[in-house]
């Protein structure tokens, strides 16, 4: 299916070759390469881990009223495909990423669930996204990595009805998720050159703090936000535990670049670190998130 999304209503290729010009950015080179390959790789688990997540989202939206959504960072299109689901026939859910692999991964599965989905691959901070189209914008995770937030937002407001809805989910207080950070921890004295968190930076604790988050909102022409805590018990089967740490965060990205001594050392030492975590045959934690929801009113702002 064309993507609906874009100005002029380019189709996926011609989306893709614009994304591609952009590869030399930061975002756009994590995302393309071995952290965007890890998340279709593992998307079937992750999809489960974060589904509690996925159901804020999904709530929502109005059940078979239609309308279209956007769903920004929507890597490998499950909340994509689920919102579509939510509209009904009438409906349409456009998932947009930077990721080339994730958009791929996402079209495939639209395609195999015969879901009305599309899918653009572009940063959503710059993308020209036809004007006041969207009922809903809604993010699980995929609006912490903008470089400049208020430019990010404003473009979202630009491409959002009067009154469109507004929904995300981002991290709280890195200290309210030890999951999120142990692998890298028990991890650090045998891989030092580990990068250090950055929480002002993009990236998963980018909008921690409600108070930043807020005013990031507000500057960007959206009105009536409510944040409030939310805090999902996330599983995932105890023999996903080493794949999924060997996969993602720091130390995913780090150990393809060990020998394999450092390799087993690594793994056996993270693996007794998430114990706590253990219950079984189930690993379980609670994810320390915020449910920030807004609405679009009033002039746009310029830029």
């Amino acid at each position: 299916m064309e993507p609906t999304g874009g100005a002029d209503h380019r189709t996926d290729r011609e989306a893709d070759g614009e994304a591609g010009g952009k590869a030399g950015d930061g975002q756009a080179a994590r995302w393309n390469g071995p952290a965007g390959n890890a998340w279709v790789e593992a998307q079937d688990v992750v999809d489960a881990l974060f589904a509690p997540l996925e159901e804020l989202l999904v709530e929502a939206v109005p059940a078979g009223h239609g309308g279209r959504v956007l769903d920004v960072g929507c890597g490998t299109g499950g909340t994509t495909v689920a919102l579509a689901r939510r509209l009904g026939a009438g409906g349409e859910c456009v998932g947009v990423d930077i990721s080339g692999p994730m958009v791929e991964a996402a079209r495939a599965r639209a395609a195999r669930e015969g879901a009305g989905a599309s899918f653009v691959r572009a940063d959503a901070q710059d993308h020209v996204f036809e004007p006041t189209v969207f009922d809903a914008v809604v993010s699980r995770f995929g609006v912490m990595f903008f470089d400049d937030p208020v430019r990010a937002f404003t473009n979202l407001r630009r491409a959002a009805k009067e009154d469109a809805r507004l929904r995300f989910i981002v991290w709280r207080d890195i200290a309210q998720n030890p999951f999120m950070t142990t692998a890298e921890r028990a991890a650090a004295p045998l891989l030092p050159d580990l990068p250090k968190r950055r929480p002002d930076a993009p990236g998963q604790f980018a909008l921690s703090d409600a108070d930043r988050a807020r005013r990031l909102l507000e500057e960007s022409g959206w009105a009536g936000i409510d944040i409030r805590p939310v805090d999902p018990t996330c599983v995932l089967p105890e023999e996903e535990l080493v794949p999924y740490f060997s996969r993602f965060g720091p130390v995913g990205l780090a150990l393809p670049g060990t020998d394999e001594r450092t390799r087993a050392r690594v793994v056996e030492t993270v693996r007794a670190a998430f114990d706590p975590f253990v219950h079984g045959a189930e690993v379980r934690f609670t994810a320390a998130c915020w449910q920030i929801d807004a609405h679009a009113s009033g002039p746009i702002p310029a830029g």
